[in-house]
């Protein structure tokens, strides 16, 4: 195995193999894995190969990825996550542990605590949890009905402040999701996050963050929070702070804790919550970025990107709209077909629309993902180690794919009116 690269027709030989087992693969899927999956089985892609924004295919195709693995902010098999994973596997430290401290979780946490605003490092505590989605904010919850006595949580548009009255106790948190990213993509304004502060600070209401796919440098500032300059009570992180590998923490002010008397103490928050080399991986990532300034990069390339798609809006009749943040953008779309609305539709757009978008972005080796409610906004976050020439390339595929849509569309009106004039 270890010598077929270096002998002669060595790669041929390994790459005629992973086709093989691609295929293979591809075969075997539909009877083992549900059809909730990201791309249809029509268009399928084996990846065998990654490196930063490039993914190869068993079938040798390569593809810009503009999904990151969910928000990987350094990209595939980046050299720094992976000389870190290599110096553990090496050392010979255990890969799991639970509940004990080692180098390489309080060399996170040292690293961490350099990235938080001030206000929040300086009086922070850092909660591990387990790796999935919904673990933090599982925590994060249970943390803030702890400390603060009281049952409800709220998603922060949906508070009411001044909602006092008989049988109407104030939350045990407001949990906010400063950029939208799985909420259609829709930044909220700085000076709303800062009213927001503001607001549960007098109430004596803890603001909880959701920073899982919006931190580590991905809008343009290191946590998404910071560009308003409001310093949150809680914040929740997973997925960018891992490398691409699973880890998940709640980071919050050191006085907001279960009492000892506490009936319902906050929960270890599940398995896996020491992983070594998710650990490991994670402390390069953040350092990288940190060192590297690739917040920065985000910012400035992600303006240039944003200014580079507004005029779609304008020149096709599907795209709705394009907003975003840093290097997370999403492309709002409307069908131009009112008679096949299709399952999901809302307000005259379609998941089912976008998918074709997405399945045409495919075709041209582009990655995008699909996101909102209405599953009708392709969103693009490439790592932040992205290049302003691949930047361009993916674009161009993005304005191609639509341009295809669109051509196929062409004859019919879209939901809502007449065709906007050109």
């Amino acid at each position: 195995m270890a010598g077929s690269q270096g002998t002669p027709g060595g790669g041929v030989l390994a790459r005629g193999r992973a086709v093989r087992e691609g295929e293979g693969a591809s075969r075997r899927s539909p009877a083992r894995e549900p059809a909730a999956r990201t791309y249809a089985r029509a268009l399928p892609v084996v990846p065998v190969r990654a490196r930063g924004l490039t993914v190869e295919g068993a079938d040798g195709r390569r593809y810009l990825d503009c999904a990151s693995g969910a928000g990987s902010v350094l990209g595939h098999n980046h050299p720094a996550v992976l000389e870190a994973i290599r110096r553990v596997l090496d050392s010979g430290a255990p890969l799991q542990v639970m509940n004990l401290t080692t180098p390489v979780e309080d060399a996170f946490v040292t690293e961490l605590l350099r990235t938080l605003p001030p206000g929040l490092a300086d009086h922070a505590r850092v909660r591990f949890c387990g790796p999935s989605g919904t673990d933090p904010i599982d925590t994060a919850a249970a943390l803030v009905r702890a400390a603060t006595g009281r049952d409800r949580t709220v998603a922060a548009h949906r508070w009411i402040p001044d909602d006092g009255g008989p049988g109407r106790a104030r939350p045990a948190g407001v949990f906010l999701e400063p950029a939208g990213s799985a909420a259609e993509v829709r930044p909220v304004p700085d000076a709303v996050v800062r009213r927001l502060r503001a607001l549960t600070a007098e109430r004596a209401v803890p603001l909880v963050v959701d920073e899982r796919e919006t931190g580590v440098g991905r809008t343009g500032a290191f946590w998404a929070v910071d560009h308003s300059g409001a310093v949150p009570d809680v914040l929740i992180l997973a997925k960018a702070i891992g490398g691409s590998l699973p880890l998940a923490a709640v980071v919050h002010r050191a006085d907001l804790h279960e009492p000892d008397d506490s009936s319902a103490p906050v929960p270890e928050g599940g398995g896996f919550r020491g992983n070594q080399l998710a650990l490991a991986a994670g402390a390069a990532t953040l350092a990288h970025v940190r060192e590297h300034r690739l917040a920065e990069h985000a910012a400035a390339l992600g303006a240039r990107a944003l200014a580079r798609l507004r005029p779609l809006a304008e020149r096709f009749t599907c795209v709705a709209d394009v907003r975003g943040r840093g290097l997370m953008t999403g492309v709002e779309l409307t069908t131009p077909d009112d008679d096949a609305p299709g399952p999901g539709s809302a307000r005259g757009t379609t998941g089912d629309f976008a998918g074709v978008v997405q399945r045409e972005c495919l075709r041209r080796g582009l990655i995008v993902d699909v996101t909102g409610p209405a599953a009708n906004v392709v969103r693009l976050l490439p790592p932040l180690t992205v290049t302003e020439e691949q930047m361009t390339a993916a674009l161009d595929r993005l304005a191609d794919a639509l341009e295809a849509v669109e051509r196929r569309y062409g004859d019919r009106t879209p939901i809502g009116g007449q065709r906007a004039p050109r």
